[in-house]
């Protein structure tokens, strides 16, 4: 079974449970990973976690995907609306994707709700706080095991 899955999160992120809590939560990135961590490992899953506030380590981030995981599971935040770059790496990785956002970012500022990357990815979950996390780990698990 492909089990080897990377979650990429952009800018920001990094200080999640500081930054406004009525849109993130108040779940600390450190508590974040250790949870996804977990539960990658409870569903057999090996899981690196990464984030970055710069969009060329995101980019290679991806690119190196290629040859070392058999799955992404991105949160690009604000890169979402803004990265071409990002879209043509992911475009590039022809393996299951999942796009993730804590926020519904369709029910936030007009700017928000362009996702420049949904048309390259296998799906996405929105607006369901870092419960979403848990639910596209879930959901990478099932798309793996149904590629064997």
């Amino acid at each position: 079974m492909n089990n080897k899955i990377i979650i990429i999160n952009g800018p920001n992120l990094n200080l999640l449970g500081e930054r406004e809590q009525s849109q993130y939560g108040s779940t600390t990135f450190e508590e974040l990973k250790e949870i996804c961590l977990d539960k990658s490992k409870e569903l057999g899953l090996i899981a690196d976690f990464s984030q970055s506030n710069i969009e060329g380590e995101i980019v290679g981030l991806i690119q190196d995907s290629r040859k070392n995981f058999d799955g992404i599971i991105i949160n690009a935040a604000a890169f979402t609306h803004t990265s071409v770059a990002i879209r043509d790496a992911l475009s590039i990785f022809k393996k299951p994707i999942i796009e993730l956002h804590i926020s519904n970012i369709y029910k936030r500022e007009e700017f928000r709700q362009k996702s420049l990357i949904s048309d390259v990815v296998t799906g996405g979950i929105f607006g369901l706080g870092a419960d979403g996390y848990i639910l596209a780990i879930i959901s990478m698990q099932k798309l793996l095991q149904n590629e064997n």
